[in-house]
Formats: structure tokens, C-alpha cells, sequence
């Protein structure tokens, strides 16, 4: 596989967790309903692929098709680009533990329950998720050229 060809796969991975994220943040400010809940599901799962899938794609970029692991082990925006996408990951538990404990609801043909607090607080972790996604573009831009290499 070409490193162009992971590149695009890593960028479009990216791209496709923003996207999953802002339809989360708009669904659920919305009245829930059956078809917004299943939605919500479908698109946490999307998100969980994605995710995955970037990962797997990076360290391949990193190890074999780009700049080595020496280089990116010794770069101040990619070690705070990971430290980023691990805090990403850690609040997206909440969401997911929520959107989660709708399957039975959803499995009986009922409406969930999103009480306001619930949906104020899954929209809080989603909005600090997106925040630090953009975060990371900056520190892919600066990584990208050679802004804060050490050693």
C-alpha cells in the first residue's frame, strides 16, 4: 500500500470522526426520538470504526511509510497530538456509555429517556472532543513542518 494511499485513508478516517461527532452534537440537542436515538447509535458506531481504523492506519504511516518513528517520537506537536487523541477518547466514553444503554430501549420499539442533565453533559464531552480534534490539526500543520523537533 502507498503512503499517498494511507494518507488519504488516515485524512479521511479524520475527517469522517468530525463529521460523526457534529451529527451527534446536533441530533442530541434535539428532542429524542426513535429514529434520532438509533442515529445517534449508528453514528457512535461509525465514530468507534473510524477511530480504530485511524489508529491502525497511523501507526502504520509512522512505523513503515513516512518519516520513521525517531522523527515523530522526537516531535513536541505529535507527542501532544497523541496525548489529544487519547483525552478525545477518554471522553468519548460518556456519550458511548449513554447511546449505549438505549439498545434494549431501542430493541422494544420505545423512545429512550434523555433527561436534560444527560444531554447537557453528552453534549459537553462531544463539544470538548471537536475542540480537541481542531487542536490537533494545529499540531499535525506544525508537526507537518518540523515545528518543535527536539533531540
Amino acid at each position: 500500500m502507498s503512503a499517498a494511499l494511507l494518507a488519504f485513508l488516515h485524512h479521511a478516517c479524520a475527517f469522517l470522526i468530525v463529521a460523526t461527532l457534529m451529527v451527534e452534537l446536533v441530533v442530541s440537542k434535539q428532542m429524542l426520538n426513535l429514529t434520532s436515538a438509533r442515529s445517534l447509535l449508528r453514528m457512535d458506531a461509525v465514530y468507534g470504526i473510524s477511530a480504530s481504523l485511524l489508529i491502525v492506519v497511523g501507526i502504520l504511516r509512522v512505523q513503515y511509510f513516512e518519516k520513521g518513528p525517531s522523527y515523530y517520537l522526537h516531535s513536541t506537536p505529535f507527542l501532544l497530538k497523541m496525548i489529544f487523541f487519547l483525552a478525545v477518547g477518554l471522553l468519548s466514553i460518556y456519550p458511548t456509555k449513554t447511546f449505549l444503554s438505549w439498545r434494549r430501549s431501542l430493541r422494544d420499539g420505545q423512545t429512550p429517556s434523555l433527561d436534560d442533565s444527560t444531554r447537557r453533559k453528552v453534549r459537553m464531552f462531544i463539544h470538548l472532543e471537536l475542540t480537541l480534534l481542531f487542536a490537533m490539526m494545529l499540531c499535525a500543520a506544525l508537526m507537518a513542518r518540523g515545528i518543535g523537533s527536539f533531540g
